[in-house]
């Protein structure tokens, strides 16, 4: 996993966007296991409150993604691409690393058009008290809370994953088995990421 930029990359936000970001870093990782340990990684900085932003293209990765961030945050498994489900909730495990910790809401914005429908699911009522990573929320979470992370992941090669039959006889539109390079940038946007976090993690410097 290597890190060609990092930090202090300037880049204008529009309106909808919240603004500028304060900080921007790039990644690259060539591998799945990578991506995962990232996402791992990255919870080691979450704490309840937190708002994570994820986008990319299908198979681009976010699913390999917030399952590294459930396992680091200690969370129940069973993080799946949420294409059928609009939410789920991973509650924290007793046992797992972080007992104590945050839980982890999951949602899919993909088919919402509006904040006005991200507000009709209440995520307000768990915001507090878990950390909310919302896949394809840019332009429609921005106003839950003054600060959050954007995740965005790019195929280096291009082009979404192709759907998978799955032995339920549902179609798996997050195929992420294979090792193309990802690209993973991160932003970091209001006060609570005023500084911009050190991810302990293989290859990571």
């Amino acid at each position: 996993m290597s890190v060609p930029e990092t930090g202090g990359v300037p880049e204008t936000g529009g309106k909808e966007s919240g603004g500028a970001p304060l900080w921007v870093q790039t990644l690259t990782v060539t591998t799945a296991d990578q991506t995962h340990a990232l996402g791992a990684a990255l919870a080691g900085v979450l704490r309840a409150g937190d708002l994570l932003v994820l986008t990319g293209e299908l198979g681009a990765g976010k699913t390999t993604f917030t399952q590294g961030l459930g396992e680091g945050l200690g969370v129940r498994e069973g993080i799946i691409s949420p294409t059928f489900v609009l939410v789920r909730i991973h509650p924290n495990l007793p046992e797992g690393p972080r007992p104590g910790g945050p839980d982890l809401v999951h949602v899919d914005a993909y088919r919402l058009g509006s904040a006005a429908e991200i507000d009709d699911i209440d995520l307000e009522n768990t915001l507090d008290s878990a950390v909310t990573v919302v896949e394809w929320g840019r332009d429609r979470v921005e106003h839950l809370t003054e600060s959050r992370l954007e995740v965005e992941l790019h195929r280096q090669l291009g082009g979404a994953a192709p759907a998978h039959q799955t032995g339920n006889g549902a179609l798996d539109f997050e195929s992420e088995d294979d090792d193309e390079a990802r690209t993973i940038i991160i932003r970091g946007f209001g006060p609570r990421w005023a500084e911009q976090p050190v991810l302990a993690a293989e290859g990571i410097s």
